[in-house]
């Protein structure tokens, strides 16, 4: 206990005086404010689909070889609705906001279910890089204009009958009439639109502006799925800058690279835990 309240303690110092800090969060940020793809939230809200297709939690049940659209969208609508438009404010979210409002900051996230605005972040300090969940785009990319989709889900939910929607509910591109996907990076057919492109030139500009300065990598639940966004860039800056440090906090892997141990703090502890700690020492 004495151990993690020096990490907690050092980590606090870190970001007090730190010039910036830069967000890194994956998706065990968002399983730790409760937006979990598996166990009890899974099994309660998609026993159906469980039963039909043999399911095992939502990240891998969007992968699955549905034979129709219908049975597709479906399956998206609910996942898209619970993730996405039926959370609302995660109390996790808002401790980090508390823990950075003051500061000079920026958010780099894989995560695509729109929390960092929800819960308040400002829109010109977030670069999503993967997408989010509330947008359609044309599946064939025959232009690249994103539309929201909240009404379109919540009706699919609603008319949804033996895990199928009715055809006239499958969305169309109305430029070209191809089957409309959901805007996520998992193909080469990914859109990237005019606020995807100024949001990455912002995060570009912060980081040049950052220089040598004293920054903070708080690096939030970021795995091994895409790592060349977040964590391969933290460690690659923290190395390169002297007053740099990263603050990591992970679950299953929050060591350090061999090269960073001396400017890296390591947490495998829970997060909330960790927030709660550090917002007792605002003063």
């Amino acid at each position: 206990m004495r151990y993690f309240v020096k990490r907690l303690d050092k980590a606090k110092k870190a970001i007090d005086e730190g010039d910036f800090i830069v967000i890194g969060a994956g998706a065990g940020l968002s399983a730790a404010a409760g937006i979990e793809y598996s166990g009890k939230r899974f099994t309660d809200n998609f026993k159906e689909f469980i039963e039909k297709y043999s399911m095992a939690d939502m990240y891998s049940s969007g992968f699955y070889p549905f034979k129709t659209s219908e049975e597709k969208w479906a399956y998206w609508a609910k996942h898209i609705y619970l993730n996405r438009f039926q959370v609302g404010k995660t109390d996790l979210y808002q401790k980090l906001l508390k823990l950075v409002e003051n500061k000079d900051y920026f958010v780099i996230t894989t995560n695509v279910e729109h929390q960092f605005w929800i819960n308040g972040f400002e829109d010109e300090r977030i670069f999503a890089t993967q997408g989010d969940y509330g947008f359609l785009q044309c599946g064939e990319v025959c232009h690249n204009k994103l539309y929201y989709n909240e009404d379109l889900i919540k009706e699919m939910v609603e008319k949804t009958v033996d895990c199928k929607i009715p055809s006239d509910l499958i969305p169309t591109c109305p430029v070209c009439g191809a089957e409309m996907e959901t805007n996520l990076r998992k193909d080469n057919l990914f859109v990237q639109d005019e606020k995807w492109y100024e949001a990455n030139e912002r995060y570009s500009n912060f980081l040049r502006k950052i220089e040598d300065n004293k920054v903070v990598f708080l690096e939030l639940g970021v795995g091994y799925n895409t790592p060349s966004i977040i964590k391969y860039p933290f460690e690659q800056w923290t190395y390169d800058n002297k007053n740099a440090t990263l603050i990591r906090i992970n679950r299953d892997y929050p060591d350090a690279i061999k090269e960073n141990e001396s400017k890296t703090i390591s947490f495998d502890e829970d997060m909330d835990e960790i927030f709660d700690y550090w917002l007792s020492r605002i003063f």
